[in-house]
């Protein structure tokens, strides 16, 4: 995405120049600027009566007729193809062809009562050469426009596309997530049905319930504070039912029944309490424990998820992190770019999850 254009593109004037539905009040706008430029010239200082009003009117429309020429003939066809030298050509053509009839008018036409002392002072090459120096620039200023006009709509269908894409791997990135932590759970099962069948039996039923929130009630991009800790509780209840020896402790602050108004994306903290649970395991049975705490200060959320380490334990390098933690990283890198912390610790008998979110 391009970077600071959002907050630009708010702007009034922006909208104005870029949008559609302005583009009749966009034109008489411009046309009407431009007459009065002309009338409250010192230009037409030497007019009085009906010649001061007729000729800035002449010298309007031919002007009107260069300009539209140029934006949406020349512009266009020319230069947006890349052929710039033969679009400033054009652009002289088109500006000496604009002035020559428009002394024609003036001279020919009208009448010598409307030349001013500079028209009769000053001869033919030099009222082209002074005339070239001020309408060529003027002819310009229209492409600029033109071109800010490209850029922008360059930058919303850019940001439009970007967005699409965004979406498109956050939900694939999520929709990893989800199926590895549910592969590992059913694992857990797996085991637990051999040792313990009444347990393991417990345990089903939860997890029955636990799906049912997962696929029913989860199913939005984002979630409340207060249905993801819910969430948070409900696995590591379920965990705890198959190891009598794990402790658990999730503190939480604001208060439980503010949190319905804190939202936030759905199943962000799913891959560190799954990887809190996995490496919490001990070779020997010991006593582990899972702690959580959750902190809302100051429009900033800030996660915190330690669990004990078995120092027996090493696990793979290649394979440690399984899927959830480099997608999880990915997802964060997505959703806020540099406004997140994530600091990931291990020390002698622990292992620790610091994330700081903007909320």
């Amino acid at each position: 995405m391009q970077e600071g254009y959002p907050e630009f593109r708010n702007s009034a004037v922006v909208d104005f120049i870029v949008h559609d539905k302005y583009r009749v009040l966009r034109h008489i706008s411009l046309c009407l600027g431009f007459l009065a430029l002309i009338y409250y010239s010192t230009w037409v200082k030497d007019y009085e009566g009906e010649y001061k009003t007729l000729r800035p009117l002449i010298v309007w429309v031919v002007f009107a007729i260069m300009f539209y020429i140029n934006m949406y003939l020349l512009v266009p066809k020319i230069f947006f193809k890349g052929k710039y030298l033969l679009y400033l050509l054009l652009v002289f053509i088109l500006v000496k062809a604009g002035l020559t009839l428009l002394s024609f008018i003036i001279t020919a036409y009208l009448g010598p009562e409307y030349l001013s002392l500079d028209d009769m002072r000053l001869s033919k090459p030099r009222k082209e050469y002074e005339g070239m120096l001020i309408v060529i620039p003027i002819i310009l200023m229209t492409t600029t426009i033109k071109l800010f006009q490209r850029w922008a709509k360059d930058n919303e269908r850019i940001a439009a596309l970007n967005q699409s894409n965004l979406t498109m791997e956050l939900n694939g990135l999520r929709n990893q997530i989800n199926p590895h932590f549910l592969f590992n759970m059913l694992n857990s099962i797996k085991a637990l049905v051999r040792i313990d069948q009444e347990k393991a039996t417990t345990v089903i039923v939860k997890f029955s319930e636990f799906l049912r929130y997962q696929l029913y009630e989860n199913n939005e991009n984002r979630a409340s504070l207060r249905n993801e800790i819910n969430f948070i509780s409900n696995f590591l209840n379920l965990e705890k039912l198959r190891r009598d020896n794990l402790r658990i402790n999730i503190s939480c602050l604001p208060a439980y029944g503010e949190m319905n108004d804190i939202q936030l994306p759905s199943n962000l903290f799913t891959a560190f309490i799954e990887n809190a649970v996995k490496h919490s395991v001990t070779i020997q049975q010991s006593d582990s424990f899972i702690n959580v705490i959750i902190e809302v200060t100051d429009s900033r959320l800030t996660f915190t998820c330690k669990n004990s380490t078995d120092p027996a334990y090493v696990p793979s390098s290649a394979n440690s992190g399984g899927l959830g933690l480099p997608n999880i990283k990915r997802r964060l890198n997505l959703l806020y770019n540099d406004m997140h912390e994530l600091d990931i610790r291990t020390t002698p008998g622990c292992y620790s999850v610091h994330l700081i979110i903007p909320v």
